[in-house]
């Protein structure tokens, strides 16, 4: 068993404990990346793991051991902590003994094109991290091919993203640009972009993609789409409200929403 770490004082310990600012995200590059499910993820869909960090008497998984020793066959650099400090470097409760430091990935809109994107959804200046991962969490549930996060907002490799995808921030790509561009991008390639908002006329269940490039657009949390941005919309659909609630949270009405359009 290598020896393992326990001062708080050590370098590397230092810089995971950075990670959890975003300045520290920003200057690096990097991210945390925790729990057995989440790291076994990152692993599978193939990002590149700068170092593996885990506690050998927290860790009671054989898939996670299974994990960090064929990590370490890879040549990817290990990490072992003693319990105690690896507790105090972990955001969750009752840590499951092992994180990740994983590199960032930076994509452009050339990344994205009628050839991989067909159905997407794009998000407004959102402002709850646990909605941008339980919108792409539902991204990859329907089957959609990626989503778009628009004029600022939620930091993507915020730990709430990252924990509320449940690992499907690994499998589905994400472009962050300004809402101008991404309509300029849509228009030159025929998207329609279907608007939601509750004073629409249009029930959503009244809308039926076909087989057109769609793209889903997602208002902030506090403000939906403004007046602007529901005008360059091809259609904008709402949702019947009952009883004395006059909006939904983003992501489950993200939900509804993207099923809906899942089906043709």
């Amino acid at each position: 068993m290598p020896e393992l770490i326990s001062s708080h004082a050590n370098p590397l310990i230092k810089q995971i404990r950075s990670l959890h600012q975003k300045k520290g995200r920003q200057e690096t590059g990097l991210f945390l990346v925790e729990g057995i499910h989440h790291v076994g993820e990152a692993i599978e869909a193939g990002w590149h793991i700068e170092t593996l960090v885990y506690a050998p008497d927290l860790l009671t998984s054989d898939f996670a051991h299974h994990v960090v020793e064929a990590q370490s066959l890879n040549g990817v650099h290990s990490l072992a902590l003693t319990g105690e400090l690896f507790t105090s470097i972990a955001a969750k409760d009752n840590p499951q003994g092992i994180l990740a430091v994983v590199r960032q990935r930076q994509l452009n809109l050339d990344s994205f094109s009628p050839a991989n994107i067909t159905f997407a959804a794009g998000a407004v200046s959102p402002q709850d991290p646990g909605n941008v991962g339980t919108l792409l969490r539902t991204l990859e549930a329907v089957g959609a091919d990626g989503l778009f996060l628009l004029d600022g907002g939620v930091e993507l490799y915020h730990p709430s993203v990252v924990r509320a995808s449940m690992g499907s921030i690994f499998w589905k790509p994400v472009v962050q640009v300004s809402f101008n561009e991404f309509v300029q991008w849509g228009k030159k390639y025929g998207y329609q972009l279907v608007g939601s908002s509750a004073h629409a006329k249009t029930d959503y269940r009244d809308f039926h993609r076909g087989n057109r490039l769609t793209i889903l657009l997602l208002g902030n949390e506090q403000k939906g789409l403004s007046p602007e941005q529901m005008a360059v919309c091809d259609l904008v659909v709402s949702m019947p409200m009952k009883g004395r609630v006059s909006s939904l949270n983003l992501a489950v009405a993200a939900g509804v929403l993207l099923y809906q359009i899942m089906e043709k």
